[in-house]
């Protein structure tokens, strides 16, 4: 069950999130142990029509590799000239098929988890984009679109079938979204099923987590989604728990604060040095400052700022107050 591209054994992912799985976030976490990282999921379409504002998300820089670029649509033809463009122009490690999104504004047109309601679209697309592309092609999907539907062996057996080379199982249904638990037995049938590499996803909050989704499951890798918001040294602490090492301790609020400034400089540098830039950061510094003392009237301050040079000041006057920063 090797990898289609370049990888270490077990390696350690993080998930493509709209608005999160930006060039910025990826380069940090890939820092701080991501051993692979996935753009944030692409509109098939607006790749096809060559939108300057779509194909910008797809850009990344060598640091990030190995990379996948994730695309979703309902549409074979369009997927297979999707996934084409994305290989000639961008040239990623790997090209990723969404089957997975639960959000209503892709599921209304069938993208995402929407194509699961359909497994001959499914691996009609599959085959599509397996023709255009002579990069690895994955797929990430869901355990199905309900509980009437739910079969995520079948599923994952007919997308090996269409050629999938990997796959990533999020053990919900759409309908679920995110509620209830993820059934971590779903990932592990599945990992029996398959002769292709198999990514767990679901419920990764902790390095602890981690540990016991591979034990759980017998997956190949496992792909960190939510968990890792304003916690990159997740990675690492996971890393240390599947080696048997005791894992390194957790950053201190000086530590948080240098890594969300550094983070927040990636930004204006990809993303331009803009009031935009600053505002769409806010919910990172609200992030990574989850946990810590007085952490509310801090993120209360941090909401409010219009430049990046206002976080530095709120950190700043944070750390000069001693008796306040311990968790």
């Amino acid at each position: 069950m090797d990898f289609p591209y370049s990888v270490r054994a077990f390696p350690l992912f993080l998930a493509p999130m709209a608005g999160v799985s930006e060039s910025p976030f990826r380069q940090i976490c890939r820092r701080y142990g991501a051993d692979v990282v996935v753009s944030e999921f692409i509109s098939s379409v607006g790749i096809s029509l060559g939108i300057e504002r779509v194909l910008a998300e797809m850009r990344f820089e060598p640091v990030e590799r190995p990379i996948g670029i994730q695309i979703y649509g309902a549409d074979a033809a369009i997927m297979a000239k999707a996934a084409g463009m994305v290989t000639e122009l961008f040239e990623p490690d790997f090209v990723d098929i969404n089957f997975g999104c639960p959000v209503k504004k892709v599921v209304r047109n069938n993208g995402g988890s929407g194509c699961l309601k359909d497994m001959g679209l499914v691996q009609g697309i599959i085959r599509a984009v397996r023709d255009a592309t002579q990069l690895p092609v994955t797929v990430k999907i869901r355990s199905g679109w309900d509980e009437n539907q739910r079969d995520p062996v079948d599923i994952a057996l007919r997308c090996q079938e269409a050629g999938a080379q990997a796959l990533t199982l999020h053990p919900r249904t759409r309908t679920q979204m995110y509620h209830g638990a993820a059934n971590w037995d779903e990932i592990a049938a599945v990992a029996r099923a398959l002769a292709i590499p198999v990514i767990g996803n679901g419920d990764i909050r902790t390095p602890e987590d981690v540990a016991a989704m591979r034990d759980h499951t017998g997956c190949a890798g496992i792909m960190i989604a939510r968990g890792s918001f304003g916690n990159p040294w997740l990675f690492a602490q996971a890393r240390d728990l599947l080696e048997g090492r005791a894992k390194q301790p957790d950053p201190t609020p000086e530590e948080r604060f240098a890594t969300a400034l550094e983070h927040a400089r990636l930004a204006l540098r990809l993303q331009g040095d803009t009031r935009k830039t600053a505002l769409e950061f806010r919910k990172h510094f609200g992030w990574y400052t989850k946990g810590l003392r007085d952490g509310s009237e801090l993120r209360q301050r941090l909401f409010a700022i219009e430049s990046m040079a206002e976080a530095e000041t709120i950190f700043a006057d944070y750390l000069a107050r001693p008796a306040l920063i311990a968790a």
